[in-house]
C-alpha cells in the first residue's frame, strides 16, 4: 500500500481542505506519467498488443490538460493495473506504474505510486545492477517540475517506508 494512513494536507486539493492547487495537482499527474512512460518498454516488450498501460499514461496527461474527467482517467488506470495481474517482474511493475499515474487526478499521492513502481520495474529488469533503482530515482527527480519539487521530495522522504524504500539509496 503506497497511500499513507494520515494524509499530508499539502497533497490534498484546496477544495477538499488541503493546500494543493489545481495547477500543482496537474504537474504531479504529468510527472507521474513521465515516470511511467520511462519504463513502458518493459511492459510492451512482453505484451506488445496490450494498450492498457499506454492508454493509462495518456489518460493521466489528458486529465492534466482538462480533456478527460477524473473518473474516466481513474478507470483507465484500473484497466492498466488489471493488465499487471497476469504478469511478473518488470512488466507487472510497469503496468502498475501506469495505472498509478492515471489515478493521480483522483488522489494526488498516487504520483509516488507511479514513481515507486517504475523504480521497482527497473530494479526487476536489472537484478545484477545494485545501482539501477538509484539511477532511475535520480532520473525521475531530474524530471520534477520546480513548483512541486520540494513537495515531492518531502513526500518521498515521508512515505519511503511504505513505498518499498524506493526513494532511498
Amino acid at each position: 500500500m503506497i497511500l499513507p494512513k494520515v494524509r499530508d494536507p499539502r497533497m490534498v486539493t484546496i477544495r477538499r481542505g488541503g493546500s494543493l492547487t489545481d495547477a500543482d495537482h496537474r504537474l504531479l499527474a504529468l510527472w507521474a506519467a513521465v515516470c511511467a512512460e520511462h519504463v513502458l518498454g518493459y511492459f510492451e516488450r512482453e505484451r506488445p498488443d496490450d494498450p492498457r498501460p499506454r492508454d493509462a499514461i495518456a489518460a493521466a496527461r489528458a486529465w492534466a490538460r482538462g480533456d478527460m474527467p477524473m473518473m474516466q482517467a481513474r478507470a483507465t488506470g484500473g484497466h492498466a493495473m488489471g493488465a499487471a495481474r497476469a504478469l511478473v517482474g518488470a512488466a507487472r511493475f510497469t503496468a502498475y506504474s501506469a495505472g498509478q499515474a492515471a489515478c493521480v487526478g483522483h488522489v494526488a499521492e498516487h504520483d509516488l505510486g507511479a514513481a515507486a513502481y517504475a523504480i521497482k520495474a527497473v530494479r526487476s529488469a536489472h537484478p545484477d545492477n545494485s545501482q539501477a533503482g538509484r539511477i532511475e530515482r535520480d532520473w525521475q527527480r531530474d524530471q520534477l517540475p520546480d513548483p512541486v519539487r520540494r513537495l515531492v521530495l518531502d513526500d518521498q522522504f515521508r512515505r519511503n517506508s511504505i513505498c518499498w524504500s524506493a526513494f532511498s539509496d
